[in-house]
């Protein structure tokens, strides 16, 4: 059973900290709280969207996203229940969906922009057309103790080529895996929460890319269970504005401090811009751990102004500091050209990380 193999799991919910910050996750965990796709659900589209362009889409959401938050609150109060509210025969979980397969064929899913006309089968840096790909999915025991067991999803491709991938194999393999449907993912999703699952942990590779089969498959599922976000969260801000009404708990990297390695170890450029952009989205209230994977000597130009950022702009954020870095991937195959990153942490950097979370008054111990 997992609570032998991580009785952290259940300890960390002793902390008052995790408990206040974790708010809305705990509740919807606990089935207290209906999660944020199932009332989506429940506010109707009135309007006939059929022949309207883009723009209109777009205005017809940002006025469905305001009744969409005064519900949520209501019920976040307690002043209504779920299950009070009609379900519509069009639901703004159905312009979503419309508005994401626009996107996908002029594809502006993440800041690439690569403007590719997936649906017919057009691939841009990703490797992705309109198919989405499993590798696995299982109960996960690895990840941070408030999220075990995860029911983490695991899709293939990714927009970013990170010479240390550690999951090289999927992430730059976007044909690896099995081809899911919407309503295939809608069936492991229900399976992973009635077997267990805490969450649903959409990973990869990078879920970003599959946003079209993701949003669609929550047509197929009124399971209540947490949904959570683990994604390099390179993003458009189109994207985030889709996902924003959906997703319980944000489990997004911050890689680096700066754009000069992020595109030298990543091939991205105007990543911090595109990063702190997305993170201000989520950092009013959202429930979040932040993840920040440290790496060999790159305390100053990384670390130091990550957990700075964090502190004045996403206090409220738990910060998992990870220690786990290895060379991999290309790192591994070529150490002479990635020589600075090309082995493990040395004890006294991580200690450094500490040093500097602790100095900024971040919370990170009971998730890191």
């Amino acid at each position: 059973m997992w609570i032998f193999l991580r009785p952290d799991a259940k300890a960390v919910w002793r902390n008052n900290e995790v408990v206040k910050r974790l708010s809305w996750y705990k509740m919807v965990m606990e089935d207290r709280m209906p999660a944020k796709y199932r009332i989506v659900k429940r506010i109707p589209l009135e309007e006939n969207i059929d022949g309207l362009d883009l723009s209109e889409l777009w205005n017809i959401h940002s006025s469905l996203q305001k009744e969409f938050r005064r519900i949520f609150y209501k019920i976040r109060g307690g002043e209504i229940d779920l299950d009070e509210l009609g379900i519509p025969d069009k639901s703004f979980l159905d312009l979503k969906i419309e508005i994401v397969y626009r996107m996908l064929s002029n594809c502006i899913l993440c800041e690439r922009r690569c403007k590719v006309d997936r649906l017919r089968g057009e691939k841009g840096v990703c490797g992705l057309d309109n198919v989405s790909r499993v590798s696995t999915y299982f109960h996960h025991l690895g990840e941070e103790a408030p999220l075990i067991p995860s029911g983490t999803i695991f899709f293939s491709g990714c927009s970013f080529k990170c010479v240390f991938c550690q999951n090289w194999d999927i992430s730059q393999y976007p044909e690896a895996g099995e081809i899911v449907s919407p309503k295939k993912l809608a069936e492991i999703s229900i399976k992973l929460r009635r077997s267990g699952a805490k969450n649903i942990n959409y990973v990869g590779g990078n879920p970003d890319q599959h946003l079209h089969t993701i949003v669609e498959s929550l047509k197929y599922m009124d399971i209540n269970v947490p949904l959570l976000w683990n994604s390099n969260f390179y993003l458009s801000n189109e994207s985030m504005n889709i996902l924003i009404d959906l997703i319980d708990i944000w489990l997004p990297d911050f890689k680096y401090g700066n754009d000069r390695c992020a595109l030298r170890l990543s091939s991205i450029p105007r990543y911090f811009e595109v990063i702190t952009r997305n993170f201000k989205m989520i950092c009013g209230g959202e429930d979040i751990i932040i993840r920040h994977l440290v790496l060999p000597n790159h305390i100053e130009c990384c670390t130091k102004p990550i957990l700075k950022w964090i502190s004045e702009n996403c206090p409220r954020a738990l910060v998992n500091i990870m220690d786990q870095y290895r060379p991999e991937y290309l790192v591994a195959r070529y150490p002479e050209k990635w020589s600075n990153i090309a082995r493990r942490l040395y004890i006294n950097e991580i200690n450094e990380a500490y040093y500097i979370a602790e100095k900024y008054g971040i919370c990170f111990k009971p998730v890191s």
